[in-house]
C-alpha cells in the first residue's frame, strides 16, 4: 500500500505575496510541512505548484515536485482540481493532502491520521484534521443570544462540543478521490489536533503569532 503526500502550493497568493515561501523564523514557510511529511509514514512527499521559485525551494528541502498547469492554478481553481491532476500523474493508494499554511503541523499528527486509514480494523475511507470547539455564549449582530437564552444560560459541560476543520491535512483513498472528486468521501473520520497547533497563516498577524509559537 503506497502512501503519498502532496502539498498544494501555487504562486499567486494575494493577501501575502509569495506566502507559501515567505520567511518564517529563518525558513520558507512551506519547509515546515515538507519536513513533517518527510518524517511521517508517507512514502513520498510531493509539492504541486505552478511557481518556479516554489519548485526550487521545495526541491532544496528534498520534496518531489509536480508541475501544475496554469489552468488549474488561478484564484478560482479548486484544490480538488489539483488533487485530481496529481492522481493522474502519480501512483499511490492513499493520498495525504497537506496545506503549506499550517506550519505547526507535526509528523505525529499525520501518522495519527494515516493510522486511522491503514489500521486493519479501520472502516474509514477518508480522514481530516480538526480541533475541538467547546461551547461559549455567542451573540448575533442584533445583540441577541445565538441559540441560547439569557434567562437560562447553559453551562459549557451541558452543551455538546463541535469539531472545526483546521485545514492542516486531509487523507483519502485514491479510488474515493477519483470517484467522488472530493478531498473526503465515504466513511469519514476526524483526526483531532490541539487548538494551539491549528492556526493557519492567512494574514501577517497570523504569521507573527505562529512565529512566536514555533
Amino acid at each position: 500500500m503506497k502512501i503519498v503526500s502532496v502539498i498544494l502550493a501555487r504562486g499567486g497568493s494575494k493577501g501575502i505575496p509569495n506566502k507559501n515561501i515567505i520567511d518564517l523564523k529563518g525558513n520558507p514557510m512551506i519547509s515546515y510541512v515538507i519536513k513533517s511529511s518527510l518524517k511521517s509514514k508517507a512514502h513520498e512527499t510531493w509539492v504541486s505548484t505552478d511557481c518556479p521559485k516554489i519548485k526550487e525551494v521545495s526541491l532544496s528541502f528534498d520534496a518531489r515536485v509536480l508541475d501544475r498547469p496554469l489552468s488549474i492554478s488561478d484564484d478560482f481553481s479548486k484544490s480538488e482540481d489539483a488533487l485530481l491532476h496529481f492522481a493522474e500523474n502519480v501512483e499511490f493508494d492513499i493520498l495525504v493532502f497537506i496545506q503549506p499554511t499550517s506550519p505547526l503541523l507535526l509528523s505525529l499528527d499525520l501518522n495519527k491520521g494515516i493510522d486511522m486509514i491503514i489500521h486493519p480494523d479501520s472502516a474509514y475511507d477518508s480522514v481530516f484534521s480538526a480541533y475541538k470547539d467547546h461551547w461559549i455564549p455567542r451573540w448575533n449582530s442584533n445583540i441577541k443570544p445565538h441559540n441560547w437564552e439569557i434567562e437560562n444560560r447553559p453551562m459549557r459541560q451541558e452543551k455538546d462540543c463541535r469539531f472545526i476543520e483546521n485545514g492542516a491535512f486531509y487523507i483519502t483513498k485514491k479510488n474515493n478521490l477519483i470517484n467522488s472528486q472530493l478531498r473526503y468521501s465515504g466513511n469519514i473520520g476526524i483526526c483531532e489536533m490541539p487548538n494551539y497547533r491549528s492556526f493557519q497563516v492567512d494574514t501577517y498577524d497570523d504569521l507573527k503569532l505562529i512565529g512566536k509559537l514555533l
